[in-house]
């Protein structure tokens, strides 16, 4: 049994483990990365975050294929099968995992495939795939081994028709209708993505709302898209049990409902993988969600020990997870790249898709701040029209005294892209962070950035 001598070990490879495997090396530290799988990137390149968008790619060009007219030149509107579409999101994985070995390799880190647990608080003991064991001797070590979809205990995922988010990139046939379990980001998503295809859609929402984190008016929007392509939101369900059929599966609803379907696809929170990593050896706990719980340096209750990414749950975002990383070993390297990262945009991926930064028109009324709004429709948008794509508006909220920009909410095409340019104004100190740059500033044109100047002028001409 072979024993290596480093001054970091991080355990997991996805963006907080990359984040914070990166810092490291490039602060001179001598740095081992493990990871269950045989390649790099963790769940989001593998399971997650990367095939989801790559599906929805695929899935809108279809869409715009099937309703633009302009392609009926070319030919009838055609079906496509999930097995297909999937193909696509398979490509875009190998690539990833070829850019980030390689981002590793320049960088000298060493990789250990295997399954990685404490012995100690110093000592990390790699189960390889051929049973041969490798010990690991650090200083610092990083948790971030990530997460996977929470299963009851009482159903059958083993069920060929029951499926979570992870598993639903094996299936193998297009359903003619699915249920989707869960109207979180995973399920929203999903069920954009399936409605898209052409598939019925039942989707089942715990709340009274979808989304309700959002500005109201963003989420009313996303409900009428939803609806507007075949799917069915049920509000304020919870099962009662699900019964799989040799061909389908029935949801048993608390509410004396049942919804029979092809298949269902349980979207329901998530879990810490923290189960094999030994943390009862060197006594560390884990809530019920099997989550660590860190300091605002993403520090454990063991001094030398730290976690980042979906392993401490909120925000649970690739984005958030790699600058936590990144932070967690910007306290061990302490190279002041160290910060507390809680001004993370929201970049939902459905169709259309969502991003947002700052505070909603719910959080300023309650906090009786006296603030305006400015609207640009994407629908008037000389790009937008270019684009066929009308669906949308950006909404700017500003103090009405200050003229601060207070929050940025986007829906529709190019949303994630957007919503940046109001994050960059929103981060300047003092009068720069003024609405008043959007309408000083000259944009091209036609872009879609050139909404912020839209949207701010019909915000200002709201004041008197």
């Amino acid at each position: 049994m072979a024993v290596y001598n480093y001054d970091v070990v991080v355990l997991g490879s996805g963006p907080a483990g990359e984040g914070a495997a990166m810092n490291a090396a490039k602060a001179g530290r001598k740095v081992a990365v493990v990871d269950s799988r045989r390649e790099v990137g963790g769940n989001c390149t593998h399971l997650g975050t990367i095939p989801s968008k790559a599906l929805r790619h695929s899935v809108r060009q279809i869409m715009q294929f099937n309703t633009n007219p302009m392609f009926r030149q070319i030919g009838e509107p055609r079906w496509f099968s999930f097995p297909d579409v999937l193909k696509s999101a398979e490509r875009v994985i190998a690539k990833q995992v070829t850019s980030r070995t390689g981002y590793y390799a320049r960088n000298r880190i060493d990789l250990f495939f295997g399954t990685g647990s404490f012995s100690d608080e110093q000592t990390i003991e790699v189960v390889c795939p051929n049973g041969v064991v490798e010990t690991l001797v650090a200083k610092q070590i990083v948790v971030a081994t990530g997460s996977r979809p929470y299963r009851p205990a009482d159903i059958d995922f083993h069920h060929p028709r029951v499926y979570d988010s992870d598993t639903i990139l094996t299936l193998s046939h297009t359903p003619r209708r699915l249920i989707i379990y869960g109207a979180g980001v995973i399920g929203c998503e999903y069920a954009s993505i399936f409605s898209g295809l052409g598939v019925l859609v039942d989707l089942i929402d715990n709340r009274d709302q979808l989304l309700s984190f959002l500005d109201d008016e963003i989420s009313d929007a996303l409900s009428y898209h939803l609806r507007n392509n075949n799917v069915l939101i049920r509000h304020n369900e919870d099962y009662e049990r699900i019964e799989g059929l040799e061909n389908g599966v029935i949801l048993h609803l608390k509410s004396g409902k049942k919804i029979k379907a092809d298949a269902l696809l349980w979207c329901n929170g998530r879990t810490g993988n923290t189960d094999q990593l030994g943390l009862e050896n060197i006594g560390i706990k884990v809530n019920s969600r099997g989550q660590v719980e860190v300091d605002q340096h993403y520090r454990t209750s063991m001094s030398n020990i730290f976690a980042a990414g979906d392993v401490i749950g909120w925000p649970s975002l690739a984005s958030a997870a790699y600058d936590q990383g990144r932070s967690a070993a910007g306290n061990i390297v302490e190279n002041d790249s160290w910060r507390f990262v809680d001004d993370v945009p929201t970049g939902i991926y459905t169709i259309p898709e969502i991003s947002s930064i700052g505070k909603n028109e719910r959080e300023l009324t309650q906090a009786k701040i006296p603030y305006e709004v400015g609207k640009a429709f994407f629908k008037s948008m000389a790009r937008a029209q270019i684009s066929n794509e009308p669906v949308g508006m950006l909404k700017i909220l500003f103090h009405r005294e200050t003229l601060e920009v207070l929050g940025v909410h986007c829906f529709g095409y190019q949303a994630s892209e957007i919503v940046h340019i109001g994050q960059a104004i929103m981060s300047q100190k003092g009068a720069a962070n003024s609405i008043k740059y959007f309408v000083n500033t000259t944009f091209n044109y036609p872009t879609m950035a050139e909404a912020y100047r839209v949207a701010a002028f019909d915000g200002l001409n709201r004041l008197f």
